[in-house]
């Protein structure tokens, strides 16, 4: 099969690992195909859009999720090496408030794919790092949240230098924490 589907902790948040074709050339992979995607995870998911950004060390840009017209996200590390993180929001679930994390990178090829429900975020680790992600509904701010990111009730165990603080969006350094922020059922 040409991807491997790890579940993680929270089995709904898949590590997805691709087959690498690599010779003294480089390298050639297929970063999706919906076909594959399909049979490694059972998932038969359609995503809308695509985005990409780039970040420096010490960025941390999250956790957010949109409470209305949720995503699910397939994300990826183009150039560089992150810590990701996706923490569930669904009030039903068994694992609501618990969270996982992976560090993504150029080099390890994986992503990671969490359903709709999650919150999302994730801290450079590198130099720079340029990051891309798949979503399955469009992106609409007026229904966007964010979860905070250092919430004590959460205890994610980010990557960071104890002395140095992250660089955060005001939208994220403004956060709510899991007790006051808004779920879904």
């Amino acid at each position: 099969m040409p991807i491997t589907a790890t579940p993680t902790a929270i089995p709904e948040v898949l590590v997805i690992e691709p087959e690498v074709f690599g010779d003294a050339r480089g390298f050639l992979f297929e970063s999706f195909n919906a076909r594959d995607f399909r049979e490694a995870t059972g998932l038969d998911v359609t995503f809308v859009q695509d985005n990409h950004s780039g970040s420096s060390r010490g960025v941390l840009r999250g956790l957010h999720y949109q409470i209305q017209q949720p995503q699910g996200k397939l994300v990826r590390v183009v150039q560089g090496e992150v810590f990701d993180v996706a923490v569930d929001l669904r009030r039903s679930s068994p694992t609501f408030g618990h969270w996982v994390g992976e560090t993504l990178s150029a080099e390890n090829r994986k992503q990671l794919w969490m359903p709709p429900g999650f919150a999302h975020g994730f801290l450079v680790l590198s130099n720079w790092a340029e990051f891309q992600y798949k979503t399955t509904t469009y992106f609409a701010p007026e229904y966007e949240r964010s979860l905070l990111w250092n919430d004590p009730l959460l205890q994610i165990r980010w990557p960071l230098n104890c002395d140095v603080l992250p660089k955060l969006a005001p939208k994220d350094a403004g956060a709510l924490d899991l007790a006051n922020s808004e779920h879904y059922d």
